[in-house]
């Protein structure tokens, strides 16, 4: 194999696949990258067993000339070595050539490297998923949908299924739900055509898997076709090939969790809480889930403080859009309120309360895409 590369063009596919590559592997190859040449370009594959990238690059595109010369051929790199080898390199170019006996010479300006390969037959086969079952959607959107539920899953694996995040079909609408047990994250899309035959009830997918694939993809109104089969879901756009296996498992019914009505209901401008409460995280760091209180007053006005013994104290006055309802005083994780508050898209957010004792709701003032849910704090 023999390849003249653009350096900066191979650098950024390296990148993209080494998120799968872990070297705490069961299957020693797998802590390698695999790289494939062909005449029509390069791939760049890593995998860990859970999650496969594919990144191909081509000889060229757009006028864009990527790949000088190409022999056909592959070999396994070393993942932690290969890297920092080709992000160091002198010269914009580098030259990649792989001998009978698996040894690469990399050349680049005055700097020569030899490194020791391991031969590709030996690295397991990449499934590609091939069911009727693929839907596209606009990237933008998808890597919204993640960003709004994802940080919810749970960290803890003593219930697996809560460490993924559910997607489901229901009345003409995409959901992605998250949940730890404590608070929940909910995004919902109206769907185009042809997404309407989903094929499963429903899907969970690890929380790390969307993360990885968030990173990686760029953010345009480019489509991203999704395939799903029994135990995997795959994402692929022109260069990129994403591979996740799914979570075995019945993912709880979370839709009873949202209260139908509520007693009181505040609007109020998304910053300035967002501020205020993370202000008042500040002196409740120690106690074990920055525990902060809100309290409603008078005409428009709510307090918000924290209080810690060792420390000290902080209130703060905020004034909001509007009030309704009974008064409240209700304690809550000052984290869980900063999660759900950052990934808000509109200036003002409305927060329906039903009791001290009771889950809340927080969601956009004018759409009811995003919406969520944290568990109050017990604190007298």
């Amino acid at each position: 194999m023999k390849i003249v590369i653009n350096r900066d063009k191979l650098m950024e596919s390296i990148q993209h696949v080494t998120k799968a590559i872990s070297s705490k592997t069961a299957i020693p190859i797998l802590a390698g990258l695999k790289i494939q040449a062909t005449h029509n370009g390069i791939t760049l594959t890593g995998s860990n067993s859970d999650i496969t990238i594919e990144s191909f690059i081509p000889v060229e595109e757009e006028g864009i000339q990527y790949i000088d010369e190409i022999e056909q051929g592959e070999i396994i790199v070393h993942a932690k070595y290969f890297p920092e080898i080709i992000r160091k390199l002198p010269s914009p170019s580098v030259q990649i050539e792989v001998d009978e006996q698996l040894q690469i010479t990399i050349q680049s300006g005055h700097a020569e490297f030899h490194l020791n390969g391991q031969d590709a037959e030996e690295y397991p086969q990449i499934s590609q998923i091939n069911t009727e079952t693929n839907f596209e959607l606009p990237i933008n959107l998808l890597k919204n949908m993640i960003k709004q539920t994802v940080f919810a899953v749970s960290t803890s694996e003593t219930r697996p299924i809560l460490t993924g995040v559910n997607i489901k079909v229901e009345g003409e609408q995409l959901h992605f739900v998250a949940t730890d047990s404590h608070r929940l994250a909910a995004s919902k899309l109206p769907l185009q055509e042809g997404i309407a035959e989903f094929p499963f009830e429903q899907v969970v997918i690890p929380g790390k898997s969307l993360n990885e694939l968030s990173k990686i993809l760029d953010d345009t109104e480019d489509k991203i076709q999704i395939s799903i089969s029994e135990n995997q879901i795959a994402f692929q756009t022109n260069h990129l090939y994403f591979l996740s296996r799914l979570l075995d498992g019945k993912y709880p019914e979370t839709s009873r969790l949202i209260p139908e009505e509520s007693k009181t209901v505040i609007h109020a401008d998304t910053k300035t809480l967002l501020q205020a409460v993370d202000r008042a995280s500040l002196l409740a760091k120690d106690n074990h889930n920055n525990v902060i209180r809100l309290q409603t007053k008078d005409q428009q006005i709510v307090e918000i403080s924290s209080n810690s013994p060792e420390i000290g104290k902080v209130e703060e006055e905020i004034t909001v859009a509007s009030m309704d309802g009974e008064e409240l005083k209700i304690s809550f994780s000052s984290k869980y309120m900063i999660d759900a508050l950052k990934i808000m898209e509109t200036e003002q957010v409305k927060i329906e309360f039903t009791g001290a004792m009771r889950p809340f709701i927080i969601k956009p003032i004018d759409h009811d895409q995003i919406l969520q849910l944290i568990l109050p704090v017990r604190t007298f």
